[in-house]
């Protein structure tokens, strides 16, 4: 089997830690399979040379002086392996085979870095190259970098890129987590999760694996989080299934609209999920959500519209902090899914602005992670439709 194996800065934070780094490399090469590092900076080295830059600098030497870090990195580790009699090399901006390549603009070049990529795997037989994470070269030479989980993003695109089996991201968690283990009791490991759950939770502050990182995973390539006490490369942790599919699907049957005002919207608690159980114990679902200061939508099935307005207005007539309930309807949604959407600076408005060029009006706006849902009247579907499509096809 070959696998990317990534150590983050807290996996690598120490001399025993790089010990239990190196006998879990060294472990996977003996079972016989082939190994490739990504290594990040020790610890914290990163955010420390970054604080200590407190004087002008052009990119170019800021790049240099922060890449520090996973220099050090790879050579520790790279030492840590010999002991071991493994033989290994250490790969950084410079090296004839440095395979992570920009372009002018400081993006990846897809095309040089998968040629790399390929020819650097042609030569795992027998050794195992340890590559900086966070760092990239230009086609001038010059070191560039891959911004905030950068090292995650070399160690998921090296995996696809070398056809790897596995990429196995080694950091200071039990893979994905139920919760947060310093804040709620019983939290667990979660054996599965998918890309896009795993994206939304990353844009909402869980710090497993940089959401940059898994626009690179494909169907194939498994990619599971592990914590590094465990010292196994092959087992264990959360794995992380599913690729990106950027879609624009538009629903093909109506929605209702059901509006519930009052002032308990915003100051009681609970308030919310009263008026969902409703809908609920009479087996409505709901489609969408979107709530306001004083006010919650939820979004059902033009065909139970009537039902859902009768529950809903069973719960304002009994409770004097709710004003009223109403309808509209038919109403469509287009639904906009992507894995690279929170990565594309102004993509709400250039969803909005020609919607509204058009003459169409936007009934609600409803934004997560990956996806963008937009409400609009019914006859104006096919023709929201269009201009989502031309802006994003």
């Amino acid at each position: 089997m070959r696998v990317v194996a990534k150590f983050g800065g807290t996996s690598l934070g120490s001399g025993d830690r790089i010990e239990r780094a190196a006998d879990s490399v060294a472990n996977a090469v003996a079972a016989g399979h082939e190994i490739a590092v990504v290594a990040s900076a020790m610890g914290s080295t990163t955010d420390d040379l970054l604080e200590d830059i407190t004087f002008e600098t052009n990119d170019e030497d800021r790049a240099e002086i922060v890449s520090m870090g996973e220099r050090t990195s790879v050579r520790m580790l790279k030492a840590a392996l010999a002991v071991r009699d493994i033989d290994a090399v250490f790969l950084e901006p410079g090296h004839p085979d440095w395979p992570v390549i920009t372009n002018e603009v400081g993006e990846v070049d897809i095309e040089e870095t998968r040629r790399r990529a390929a020819a650097l795997a042609d030569r795992l037989d027998g050794v195992v190259p340890i590559v900086t994470g966070f760092l990239a070269e230009d086609h001038a030479g010059n070191v560039t970098t891959l911004g905030r989980g950068g090292s995650d993003t070399t160690a998921v695109m090296l995996g696809n890129y070398m056809n790897a089996d596995e990429v196995v991201i080694v950091t200071d968690v039990e893979g994905v987590m139920t919760g947060d283990p310093r804040v709620v009791e019983g939290a667990r490991n979660v054996g599965r999760i998918t890309v896009d759950e795993l994206r939304n939770l990353s844009f909402r502050g869980a710090e497993v694996v940089a959401p940059s990182a898994l626009s690179y995973k494909d169907e194939n390539l498994v990619v599971r989080v592990v914590h590094y006490q465990h010292g196994d490369l092959l087992r264990g942790g959360t794995q992380i299934e599913g690729q990106f599919e950027s879609l624009i699907d538009m629903r093909e049957t109506p929605l209702a609209c059901l509006t519930v005002a009052g002032r308990a919207i915003r100051n009681r608690p609970g308030i919310l999920s009263e008026l969902a159980d409703a809908l609920r114990e009479d087996s409505i679902n709901i489609d969408a959500v979107a709530s306001g200061m004083d006010s919650v939508t939820f979004y059902v099935d033009v065909d139970v519209a009537e039902r859902a307005e009768a529950l809903l207005h069973e719960r304002v007539v009994s409770d004097e902090a709710l004003s009223s309930v109403s309808v509209a309807d038919p109403i469509a949604v287009i639904r906009v899914t992507g894995g690279e959407l929170p990565n594309q600076s102004g993509v709400i408005q250039e969803i909005i602005s020609p919607l509204a060029e058009s003459g169409i009006n936007i009934i609600d706006l409803i934004t997560s992670a990956t996806s963008v849902a937009v409400f609009v009247e019914w006859e104006d579907r096919e023709s929201a439709l269009r201009i989502v499509q031309q802006r994003f096809d």
